[in-house]
């Protein structure tokens, strides 16, 4: 259309010098036809200096105007860069959301040039290896994480497995750490916390250690004595007698392992149990005639209740943790020692406490005393019978009540463990009425 446009002006110019002629001369005609044709130079010569000045800042809305032959050539690059911007305004907009995407990852992302200088990083993995954005980009990731194991990862360059990297920063936190090249120059460093993970895993091969270990003693008792009784068939009766009661014995603390074991498993796999209405003055008075059996007089046992109200929960894992607080005080209270069952309500919470005069704790122990197979005195504990699982069984039976187990004790002066119940948890008197009839 542009040459088709000129050409007509040019044809329309030399028509007109044409039918000048016979009137005004040749002189004339072809001053005319310079002047038109200068005429149409110049205003070729004038968009071509608006579109030259135009491109050094090319906007929608500074797209030129003219007429004729550059009138489609400027609407079709207001169209065009019309078009552009929109493409440009997508593009931004997918840049901006794989940004915000990258920002919100809970893992690290660091982008890597081809000579591993840090071009981005995400907030996450400026929290795992101690970057700063604004002063970091350009440096060398080698330079900023200087920890052996990554700088020979670095060098190898074998990127199929990942590398856990410790203590990174100053921090405790656990690390796994691997390079990914996403094109011909650049990588992607991509850093994941696995501390929680790690800890899991030791909690894991402690557990198997433990239960191998407290399993193994009363195993081999029961085994050595078998043996000897194999060998010696005709040993006497006293002796078979005293081996054979204590092979029950051994078996007997297998037996209560075992069966800790599986009510600890129970109540972390989370099943839910049935809600009861539990009388819990008449439960600690049940709790108070267990502790007399296993003291049999040795201690002195009472029962303080300040509240008829009662607890909305599961009856038997009550009783279980309950009871699990007053055995521990029994055996752990020497002969002569005082063991209080408290029952209560403070600030409208259900509150089971249980009390002795017994050995106490020291305070650095009271925080890992609901760890499984944790012993303050792990000979001690052998000898009273205790299997190491019993405050792990009560904080778990606590936790599924929504109650929180409170221990305070004193070295030589005894000890205190209060299971505290949400007020949502306390029933009136006389909804209890209500659930005996």
């Amino acid at each position: 259309m542009f040459w088709w446009r000129t050409a007509a002006l040019l044809l329309g110019a030399i028509f007109l010098a044409l039918l000048l002629q016979p009137i005004v001369g040749w002189r004339i005609s072809l001053a005319v036809l310079s002047g038109s044709l200068l005429a149409l130079l110049g205003y070729h010569l004038y968009n071509l200096d608006r579109l030259g000045r135009w491109l050094n800042d090319p906007t929608p809305d500074t797209v030129p105007e003219s007429y004729g032959a550059w009138e489609g050539v400027y609407s079709r690059l207001y169209r065009m860069v019309r078009a552009q911007g929109k493409s440009q305004r997508k593009l931004s907009a997918a840049l901006d959301r794989f940004v915000a995407a990258g920002e919100a990852m809970p893992e690290g992302v660091v982008v890597l040039d081809s000579n591993d200088r840090i071009e981005w990083c995400n907030p996450r993995s400026m929290q795992h290896l101690g970057l700063d954005r604004k002063k970091d980009l350009g440096q060398h990731v080698a330079y900023l994480v200087r920890l052996p194991a990554f700088q020979h990862y670095l060098t190898t360059q074998d990127y199929s497995q990942p590398v856990i990297l410790r203590n990174v920063a100053g921090s405790d936190t656990i690390l796994s750490v691997q390079l990914v090249p996403f094109d011909s120059t650049r990588k992607l460093l991509l850093t994941r916390d696995i501390t929680q993970l790690e800890r899991v895993q030791t909690v894991h091969r402690d557990f198997v250690a433990n239960v191998s270990h407290e399993l193994r003693t009363p195993l081999t008792v029961v085994g050595g004595f078998l043996e000897t009784l194999i060998d010696m068939p005709d040993m006497d009766v006293a002796t078979r007698q005293s081996q054979l009661k204590m092979m029950f014995d051994q078996t007997g603390r297998m037996q209560r392992l075992v069966e800790d074991l599986l009510t600890l498993s129970r109540l972390e796999s989370g099943a839910e149990g049935r809600e009861d209405r539990v009388d819990a003055v008449q439960l600690a008075q049940i709790l108070a005639a267990e502790a007399e059996g296993l003291s049999k007089g040795r201690h002195q046992v009472c029962v303080e209740v300040l509240s008829e109200a009662g607890l909305r929960g599961n009856y038997d894992e009550l009783h279980s943790a309950f009871g699990n607080l007053v055995s521990n005080a029994v055996r752990y209270t020497p002969e002569g020692g005082q063991i209080r069952l408290k029952w209560r309500l403070e600030d409208g919470c259900g509150v089971f406490a249980v009390e002795d005069t017994g050995l106490g704790v020291e305070a650095q122990h009271i925080p890992r005393l609901t760890e499984r197979f944790y012993r303050v005195d792990r000979g001690r504990s052998r000898s009273t019978g205790g299997t190491g699982l019993g405050l792990a069984i009560v904080k778990h039976i606590a936790q599924r009540h929504q109650a929180k187990l409170e221990v305070s004790s004193e070295l030589g002066k005894g000890s205190c463990f209060r299971i505290r119940f949400p007020a949502n948890r306390v029933l009136e008197p006389q909804e209890l009425l209500l659930s005996s009839k």
